[in-house]
Formats: structure tokens, sequence, C-alpha cells
């Protein structure tokens, strides 16, 4: 994906803005990334994550903070991200440092959910076991009666992440195996590009 712009952010939000006006039968959720984390042991751990926003920080996303994610993200704060646009022919890889986001900014994005997501938020013991069933519904009915008439806060254990890209790689498909990727690394001067063999 020749572009004239050096900085990998800009490029990502065109792409994006790209993968967003592709019809959704083809492409039903742009926003969906790859998150890998690493486990207590070393492993890697990796589920699909929705992008909730991007721009010069870092690539935002949100979670249950006692999720397997959660605590691997507070316990070793460094992740990968991964988009993949069938569509576009375009992959996008990130790697970088994690930190939380601040109160507010989880404050406005959980009041801009759904009232049934709010409520999933406090009933989801996200990761941990159902002993029984019909927990969970029990649970969602429990906190559906608790803020019937009123606005649903935020739980303290519902928060957001920012990954702050060190480097941002963009693959695009090509015949013959021949792909162009590009990495772009952060340093003092800004971001430096570099066009890798396939």
């Amino acid at each position: 994906m020749t572009s004239h712009s050096t900085d990998p952010i800009a490029i990502f939000k065109d792409a994006f803005a790209r993968a967003q006006s592709v019809d959704r039968k083809l492409l039903p959720d742009p926003s969906a990334m790859s998150l890998a984390t690493v486990g207590e042991d070393g492993s890697p751990s990796l589920r699909i994550v929705l992008l909730k926003g991007v721009d010069e920080h870092g690539f935002v996303f949100y979670t249950n903070l006692e999720s397997r994610k959660g605590r691997e993200l507070r316990a070793r704060p460094r992740a990968s991200l991964c988009f993949y646009w069938a569509p576009l022919d375009l992959q996008v890889r990130i790697d970088g440092s994690v930190t939380p986001v601040s109160d507010d900014e989880a404050d406005e994005y959980f009041a801009s959910r759904s009232r049934g997501s709010q409520i999933g938020a406090w009933a989801s013991r996200q990761s941990a076991v159902i002993a029984a069933a019909g927990e969970l519904d029990a649970r969602v009915a429990r906190y559906e009666e608790e803020y019937v008439g009123r606005d649903v806060p935020r739980p303290s254990f519902w928060s957001g992440f920012r990954l702050h890209p060190e480097t941002i790689e963009f693959w695009e498909n090509r015949a013959n195996r021949l792909h162009e990727r590009t990495r772009y690394t952060r340093d003092a001067g800004g971001w430096r590009a570099e066009t890798l063999y396939p």
C-alpha cells in the first residue's frame, strides 16, 4: 500500500476508513482485531476485541479488568494487535506498551453503550467458570432490577486500555506471494520506515 505519508497512524486511519466503507456482507466488522497478551507462564494468549478509538496516542479497547486479558495486561503491560481486512488484501500488525485509559474516558465510552451491554458488564464475571445453568441469566435479572429507572454506572472492574504503538507493519497482498510489507518503528525523531522482504 504505497503511501506518501511518513505517519503510520494517518496511514492506518485512511485504511480503516476504507475498510469501514466495505459492504458488511464482505467485512462484517472492520473494528475487530486480534489482541495478543502474555500469560503468567509466558505463554501467548490471543482473542478478538473491538477497536474503540485511535489517535496519535494509540489504539483503545475496553474489557472487564478481571478477565484473563485484563489480568495479563495489568501484570505484563505489553501487547500486539492484528487487523486483517480481506476485501482490501491488507493486514496491519501493531506492537507496543499498554496503559489504562483515564476514568473519564472509560466513563464516557461506557455511557455510550446500549443499556443491555451496560447491564451485561455488571452481570458477567468474564473468564470465570459458570457454576450452574441459569447463573448468568439470574445475574442479569439482578442488575436489571437494581438499576431499574436509573442510569447504569460503570463498574469499577470495567475499563479500557490504550496500546501505545512502537512498531506498525502494513502487509498488502501481491501476486506470486511477493507481498508489500512496510514496517514503521518509533524512535526519538518520530517514525522510521523500512521495506521488508515478503
